[in-house]
């Protein structure tokens, strides 16, 4: 699982810990909603809270490709990404590895059986499949929350957070010719959970449930300052949610590309769904999920 803890990306780890239907294997960390110190920090500290501290953190890239890193994950996740909870420092530490060097090499150890999450931006998968392309046929699948097709972005008028941080590693992870599923806000934002299904989540009283509903409260600040809705849309968790059950959602293979450099469009991803360019498709796009038995599975794993 590749990821820049992150609200969004804390509950999505526990909810894969909590899943038998997922083994995670490692997390790899990125920046985005943090400095890839802080995303790294954070991830170590959701494993313990999460009772597998076992499980390895490899740090990754620290800025995009081709420019620097100018995040704004803050006015979202808080200063520290985990909702300005201060909690204390991880037991544990990163493996002395890198990110990308380290997903060439579990993909190319277990040929078939690897699936990529990445719920960050794309840069790691990027660099990892760059420095070995065999990588792309090799993978058992990669699946990301990022993008948004028909649909308003939250970065940019047009634009998603992750592809917009890195549109330039976005483009080739969209076109390493590996089988790749998007969750865009598309679907992400047809979940929503609430301030009293967050309080619901609390009364099992467990270290997970009140760890996050601790974070969710500047999280559900945000939004209600931002969207003016009594809750979040549901984005990372979503993407965990296709790994563990596939069939909550609806999806279509279509081509997608992704604009890079343009001033107001960077980060787009733009979908073909009527084949006008004329070039096979490339994503299975999610479009639609049962919101109501994703959050009932969400509820009973974390519970």
């Amino acid at each position: 699982m590749d990821t820049d803890p992150g609200v969004d990306d804390a509950m999505a780890i526990l909810f894969g810990l909590r899943s038998p239907e997922v083994q995670i294997e490692a997390l790899t960390t990125v920046f985005g909603n943090g400095g890839v110190a802080r995303t790294t920090e954070n991830a170590l500290k959701i494993l313990e809270v999460g009772g597998r501290g076992d499980i390895p953190v490899v740090p990754g890239a620290a800025k995009p490709l081709l420019h620097a890193y100018h995040g704004k994950g803050s006015t979202v996740h808080g200063a520290d990404g985990l909702g300005n909870t201060n909690l204390p420092a991880a037991k544990g530490q990163p493996l002395n590895a890198r990110a990308a060097e380290y997903i060439v090499q579990q993909v190319m150890g277990a040929p078939g059986e690897i699936t990529l999450l990445a719920v960050g931006p794309l840069t790691n998968l990027a660099l990892a499949v760059s420095l070995e392309p065999a990588i792309a046929h090799n993978v058992k699948q990669v699946v990301i929350m990022g993008g948004a097709v028909d649909h308003r972005g939250n970065a940019s008028p047009l634009a998603e957070a992750n592809i917009h941080n890195d549109a330039a590693a976005a483009k080739i992870v969209f076109h390493a010719g590996w089988p790749l599923t998007m969750l865009g806000l598309n679907v992400t934002h047809q979940t929503v959970m609430t301030t009293a299904y967050v309080e619901q989540l609390k009364t099992a009283d467990t270290p997970v449930t009140n760890f996050i509903c601790a974070i969710s409260q500047f999280y559900l600040n945000a939004y209600r300052t931002r969207d003016g809705i009594d809750g979040f849309f549901v984005h990372d968790s979503s993407a965990m949610a296709y790994v563990v059950d596939p069939t909550l959602f609806q999806s279509q293979k279509v081509y997608v590309d992704v604009q890079v450099g343009d001033a107001r469009a960077n980060g787009q991803t733009m979908a073909d769904w009527r084949n006008q360019w004329g070039q096979p498709p490339n994503v299975n796009v999610c479009t639609k999920v049962d919101a109501d038995r994703f959050l009932k599975l969400y509820q009973s794993r974390i519970m």
